[in-house]
């Protein structure tokens, strides 16, 4: 075997053995707390593996970084798949918050909440909401760049949105408004996966969801890719290359994965949406996906080693950024004292006086 080829089977074999600690932390935690969901964590690995290490534009020591790509997990029952990605790549939770899940004051609580750990974006429990939100943040950064950067020079902001969300999200109202929204404004920065399992908790999709997804979004002015399989990180890889090529508009990347992935019995299966896998069925997964059954909670060294390589790539990335940024703030002082104001929260001088002042006799709408 030549030594590129060497490296290559040493590389797809790191990259296998990480997306199988995702894995298994997920199975873990959901089973030591007997509550939560290990099936989507499971199927879901290889694409947040994908965002987290290859893809996305963060600083885990920094995870206030304004020009961060950001993450948003609108199927936030996932969320030992988030806590997952947010300790191997570096943000601060322990070994020790992840076998907290779900536990009293622990910074895994069962869905994520933006105040309780570094890295959580956004609070998302709700259906929908997450992508929602991802609209919002996504206006939020065309207007300040409209008000910070001036004709002719490169957006200060170019950071994107990416998520992912679910069948219970895309039936949501609240994600439809806000999704024929974002196709109109044509927001192009975001770009969610759509986990395309056919499963509920419920039971199957069927039981409630009969349209074709893709061509709704299609029709709300969305660009729409698919990959087939959510184990081929080249598929997932190559419609990530593309999403962020489009820019006139939002990106929706349906994803076909098998909720349970690895699950000899609970594959595919309702029973693997909202409860622990079972002591059996777990050690039956560990040995389908040739993983050790002692100890739990097992992280490989060199997994740990490769992930937290997330922390010098983005702290070069926010270097970079402040580079640019403090170029802008010499040419443009006034604006950079605005930007500073803005980002302390301070109201500007004189603010009380725009404040309107009705009188009884006004007649106003009081919707």
């Amino acid at each position: 075997m030549s030594s590129a080829t060497e490296q290559k089977s040493r590389a797809t074999d790191l990259t296998q053995l990480a997306i199988n600690t995702i894995r298994f932390l997920s199975v873990d935690a959901v089973e030591k707390a007997n509550s939560g969901h290990p099936g989507t964590p499971m199927a879901l690995a290889p694409t947040a593996y994908t965002l987290y290490t290859q893809v996305m534009n963060h600083n885990p020591k920094n995870p206030l970084w304004p020009n961060r790509d950001r993450f948003i997990l609108s199927c936030g029952h996932a969320s030992m798949l988030l806590y997952s990605m947010l300790y191997l790549t570096g943000y601060g939770l322990t070994l020790e918050d992840i076998k907290e899940f779900r536990q009293w004051r622990s910074h895994t609580p069962g869905h994520p909440e933006v105040t309780e750990t570094p890295g959580v974006e956004t609070t998302t429990g709700p259906l929908g909401q997450g992508i929602a939100t991802a609209v919002g943040m996504a206006i939020a950064q065309r207007y300040l760049n409209g008000i910070f950067t001036a004709e002719g020079e490169k957006p200060l902001l170019d950071h994107r949105i990416y998520g992912i969300a679910s069948d219970g999200d895309i039936m949501e109202g609240v994600s439809s408004e806000a999704g024929s929204l974002a196709g109109h404004l044509g927001l192009s920065q975001i770009i969610f996966f759509y986990d395309d399992n056919k499963i509920t908790i419920e039971g199957h999709t069927d039981l409630a969801l009969s349209e074709n997804t893709a061509d709704r979004y299609r029709a709300y002015n969305w660009n729409v890719l698919k990959v087939d399989d959510g184990n081929d990180l080249v598929a997932i890889q190559a419609a990530l290359k593309e999403a962020q090529r489009e820019t006139a508009r939002p990106t929706l990347i349906v994803l076909r994965t098998h909720i349970g992935f690895g699950s000899p019995n609970k594959v595919d299966s309702h029973e693997a949406h909202g409860a622990a896998l079972g002591p059996e069925e777990v050690k039956l997964t560990k040995q389908n996906l040739g993983w050790p059954l002692e100890p739990t909670f097992y992280v490989p060294e060199d997994v740990l080693a490769h992930t937290r390589e997330a922390v010098n790539k983005g702290e070069a990335a926010e270097a970079e950024w402040n580079v640019r940024f403090n170029d802008w703030a010499a040419k443009h002082p006034e604006k950079a004292a605005e930007w500073r104001r803005m980002s302390e929260g301070r109201f500007p001088l004189g603010w009380e006086a725009k404040i309107p002042d009705f009188q009884s006799e006004d007649k106003i709408a009081t919707r």
